[in-house]
């Protein structure tokens, strides 16, 4: 499988990076983003592009891919509706739609979170805009497409929260990861888990297009 990665340097998009580097069943990995992660591997290829709302300037070098892991995104504190759609809708949807017409068979795996609102009618902001984001994505003609839902995600293996105050929660929180995992199984996950059970649906499917937080910890 070849991949395509956005996002690559938030606290998913490392999670993803990482297990699909260690998969044998990942060939190749190409991530697409502001940044470059700084990591360098055999399987892994990078392009830093500041317009991610413009992808033709590199269209030429998106063909070819299996799926997609899409996991850019950003947090609404503090953002107007038309800011934080800006981001989170627009530019998503802008890539979806010229990567459905480069890669028809593609599986698009979307990290969307826990509360998403599907009706696009609630009183969350937030919430209203994820869920017109997955509900214009599943519409598009991919393969498949995927949307992840997670709730609490603890980081392993050196990945990191872009966000200061929340990596320092994390770094004091670390000890009692195994509690939270047994006495929250429905609500929170490992970044590990994450990064592998989006592998396995871009390669094996899943029998319903919205992935929960409870389904995570059963891959």
């Amino acid at each position: 499988m070849n991949v395509l990665l956005f996002g690559a340097t938030g606290m998913v998009g490392q999670s993803v990076l990482r297990e699909c580097l260690l998969d044998p069943q990942v060939k190749t990995v190409l991530t697409i983003g502001r940044n470059a992660t700084g990591q360098s591997h055999p399987k892994l290829r990078e392009l830093v592009h500041a317009n991610l709302q413009d992808l033709s300037a590199i269209a030429g070098d998106l063909s070819g891919y299996d799926a997609c892991f899409f996991c850019l995104g950003v947090s609404s504190a503090g953002m107007s509706e038309e800011k934080y759609k800006a981001i989170t809708y627009d530019i998503t949807l802008s890539v979806a739609e010229t990567l459905v017409k480069l890669n028809p068979g593609m599986t698009f795996t979307y990290v969307s979170g826990a509360g998403t609102d599907s009706s696009e009618k609630g009183r969350s902001m937030w919430a209203r805009v994820k869920g017109k984001t997955e509900n214009d994505l599943l519409k598009l003609p991919f393969k498949a497409a995927y949307m992840f839902r997670p709730g609490g995600i603890l980081p392993l293996h050196g990945v990191k929260s872009k966000t200061k105050l929340y990596q320092a929660v994390y770094i004091i929180m670390k000890p009692f990861y195994p509690v939270l995992e047994k006495w929250f199984p429905n609500s929170i996950t490992t970044s590990e888990k994450v990064g592998r059970a989006m592998i396995k649906v871009a390669l094996d499917g899943y029998a319903k297009p919205t992935i929960e937080s409870s389904d995570l910890n059963h891959f």
